[in-house]
């Protein structure tokens, strides 16, 4: 049963703010997986990554959402939940897969503190390589993709929660 609505893409694109009108529209709950990290760890996402790395950061996204067992839920996810493949299968498996497609130039004049944001990356990789190549991955995993280019947040909540009714057990 798919009774949740989780949210990828990149930083900056809107997942927690959507997430949280979008719960608001359909009466469901909402979790943000990036609060829920720094909850649990009782650290920012970025204190994580300065005290090890961006993969130890990852593999703690990982387990955090493996151990998620909800339902009736909006779930805004961290923009490198993707590069796992057990989250992505744990995911799809309680949910439908909303895509929140915002171009490059767009994410850069969301988001200016990029070294602080506690984005999972490596020292060596520009934004827009990560970028690219979370594109690829954000598709690959998307049943519905968004394009949140030209709308605003209340509108964008507004169309998933038009395209999505969620399966409460009729079938």
């Amino acid at each position: 049963m798919k009774s949740n609505i989780t949210l990828i893409g990149m930083p900056g694109a809107g997942k927690s703010t959507i997430g949280i009108i979008l719960a608001k529209y359909t009466g469901l709950g909402f979790i943000d997986t990036d609060v829920l990290i720094q909850t649990n760890r009782q650290k920012t996402l970025q204190q994580i990554m300065d005290e090890s790395d961006y993969l130890n950061l990852r593999a703690i996204e990982e387990e955090e959402i493996l151990q998620l067992d909800v339902e009736n839920h909006v779930i805004a996810t961290g923009g490198s939940v993707v590069y796992s493949e057990k989250s992505m299968a744990h995911l799809t498996g309680i949910s439908k897969i909303v895509f929140l497609d915002v171009n490059f130039e767009e994410i850069k004049n969301r988001i200016h503190n990029f070294t602080t944001r506690g984005i999972a990356k490596s020292d060596s990789q520009s934004f827009e390589e990560l970028f690219t190549e979370r594109q690829l991955l954000y598709r690959k995993y998307a049943e519905i993709r968004i394009d949140c280019n030209e709308l605003d947040q209340e509108q964008l909540a507004a169309q998933i929660a038009e395209s999505f009714q969620p399966d409460r057990g009729d079938s």
